[in-house]
Parts: structure tokens; C-alpha cells; sequence
């Protein structure tokens, strides 16, 4: 008995490390000096075990008990990365991978989707943005300063803007809008690591049918969308009509300008009184999940039909795309 309580100590250890090795993608070479983190979830949320930073050859190991479901955070250069752990998954010879960052926009980041739900109800307007960037480079655009996210509000919205970013692989986390250089304009802090991040917004503005919505596009997307619910009728320059949405028979539009002022007439809705508010804010750092893809399932629960409004935008993205 005596021998077998020896062995399971030696054991033990060995079962609770959790090791590997930091790669900067961009460089290919092994990064030194990354912070990493080793996260557990618990009822209470994620909770930090320890941290390490990554060696000359980037191997970096934790020796802390840990079980059941986690991630490992590695911070390098002002953003973060996440690696999930999961039950009778490998917990050595974990391979993270970080990225330099720039503060400049480059080619290989554009806004390949952008579409708008406006909703008049009765004397507001819900309005809900979403935006999709994708990074095709091995650099991580983050710029602090001005924001990733800039975007344009012509009138003074009635409370805050609520925002929820998805990094790659990841879940929808709330982000601060906070107000731009110009009049109007606010902007988003938020990286745009290499693959798909999505930035949802939701606002509400003073409506009066008829009525102006005006906006610029500050990123413009290489394709952008319209939607409103049936019953409104919208009117401006550069729009062109793609349909009804078969399930709402919601109204969408493919928009051809940058800048927009649109005549809204009319009342509907699509997603219930105070979808708005639901965006919930999230505690904690980002965690990264199995990826799902946005015409498979929306991130931000705004409600079953604009659920199904915003996959019926989205599949008219792709089929568009591949034409």
C-alpha cells in the first residue's frame, strides 16, 4: 500500500504540468519573453492559476493542478491570445502562436461584410451594425488610438452603444464605444488578429415616421447590406433591391454608397421590445471556443428572428461573393 501511495505522488506532478512552446507566426521563429497564463473555468468564471513567460526557445511550463476545462492566455506585444483546454486533452507539448502587431491598417485587412437592421418602433429607432473583417496576414492590426472600428452616428443616441467583438475562434466579448476625433464619429478598440473577427453594434436613435437616418461608411466594406422589418419603407440614393427575407419578410437591401440618407416611413419590428439592451456584458477575459462560422450561428442573441434575418444576410453575402 505504502509503495502505491509513493508511486501516485511521483505521479502527480507529472500529471499537473502543463507545457509547450510559444511560435511567433509572423517570424516563424520561437518567441521569448510572451506572458503565459494558465485559466480554469469555474462557477465563479475564469480564474488565473499562474503565470509564465516563454523562455530564449520559447518553451515556457506551468506546474499547477489543474483539471477539467480551461485555456491558456498568452499575452505578446498588447494582445492577447487564447489556446482552450479541454478533458483528456494533451496538456504537453502545447503549441501557442502570437503575431507581431501594427497600428497601420494593411491590404490584407478589409471589411468583406457590413449590414445594418434598422427597426422603427413607435418613436425610436433600434438600429444594429455588424461588421466582418478579415485578416489574411501574419500581423495583428490593433491600433489603440484611433480604433480598429470607426463608424459614424448622426444624431445623439438615446443611451449608450453597445458593442460585442469575436476574435478568431472565439466568443463575443463586450468592447467600449468611445467618441472620435470628428463630430459624430466613435470608434472601437479592438485587434483584428489574422483570420475572421466580427464587431456587432446596437444603438437606438429618436424616430418620428418619416424620418432621416444619415451615416457615412468610415470602413467601407466590400459588401454591404440593408435590412428593415415589413411594414417600412425605405427610400435614398445607392440602394439596390435584393428581396424579401422568406421567414420575416423583411425588406433587404444591397447598399452602393458610402455615404447614406435613407427616408424611413412606417413602423415594424423583428426582434421584440428591448432586444437592444440584451447584448450582455462579459466579465473576464476572452475565451476561445470551437469556431462558428456567422452564417451558422450568431454570436449575439439578439432574438430568434433576427436570428434568421441575419443568416438569410449572410448567406446572401456568400452567394454574392461567389459570383
Amino acid at each position: 500500500m505504502r509503495r502505491v501511495v509513493c508511486l501516485l505522488a511521483m505521479a502527480l506532478p507529472v500529471l499537473a504540468a502543463v507545457d509547450g512552446t510559444v511560435t511567433n507566426a509572423t517570424t516563424g521563429k520561437p518567441q521569448a519573453g510572451a506572458t503565459v497564463t494558465l485559466y480554469e473555468n469555474t462557477q465563479a468564471g475564469p480564474e488565473p492559476l499562474e503565470s509564465v513567460k516563454s523562455g530564449a526557445d520559447g518553451s515556457w511550463k506551468i506546474d499547477k493542478p489543474f483539471q477539467g476545462m480551461g485555456f491558456i492566455q498568452t499575452a505578446f506585444d498588447g494582445v492577447t491570445y487564447n489556446h482552450t483546454l479541454r478533458p483528456n486533452a494533451p496538456k504537453t507539448g502545447i503549441s501557442l502562436a502570437v503575431y507581431n502587431v501594427t497600428a497601420k491598417m494593411g491590404a490584407e485587412v478589409k471589411v468583406t461584410n457590413h449590414m445594418l437592421l434598422l427597426e422603427p418602433q413607435g418613436d425610436k429607432l433600434s438600429v444594429r451594425e455588424s461588421y466582418f473583417f478579415a485578416n489574411e496576414g501574419k500581423t495583428t492590426w490593433n491600433d489603440g488610438a484611433n480604433g480598429t472600428l470607426r463608424f459614424l452616428i448622426s444624431k445623439e443616441p438615446l443611451g449608450p452603444v453597445e458593442v460585442n467583438a469575436t476574435a478568431p475562434q472565439g466568443m463575443p466579448v463586450a468592447r467600449l464605444a468611445n467618441k472620435g476625433k470628428n463630430p459624430g464619429e466613435m470608434k472601437v478598440d479592438f485587434p483584428i488578429k489574422p483570420g475572421e473577427t466580427r464587431i456587432d453594434l446596437a444603438y437606438t436613435l429618436p424616430y418620428a415616421s418619416p424620418s432621416r437616418f444619415q451615416t457615412k461608411f468610415l470602413l467601407p466594406a466590400m459588401q454591404a447590406m440593408i435590412a428593415v422589418p415589413n411594414g417600412v419603407e425605405v427610400k435614398g440614393e445607392g440602394l439596390k433591391e435584393e428581396g424579401k427575407e422568406p421567414t420575416t419578410q423583411a425588406s433587404i437591401f444591397k447598399v452602393e454608397t458610402q455615404n447614406l440618407d435613407l427616408t424611413l416611413t412606417g413602423t415594424g419590428e423583428l426582434t421584440g421590445a428591448g432586444a437592444a439592451g440584451d447584448a450582455g456584458a462579459s466579465s473576464g477575459p476572452e475565451i476561445e471556443q470551437i469556431p462558428a462560422r456567422p452564417y451558422e450561428k450568431l454570436y449575439w442573441v439578439l432574438g430568434l428572428l433576427f436570428a434568421i434575418l441575419g443568416c438569410g444576410f449572410v448567406l446572401l453575402y456568400r452567394s454574392e461573393a461567389r459570383k
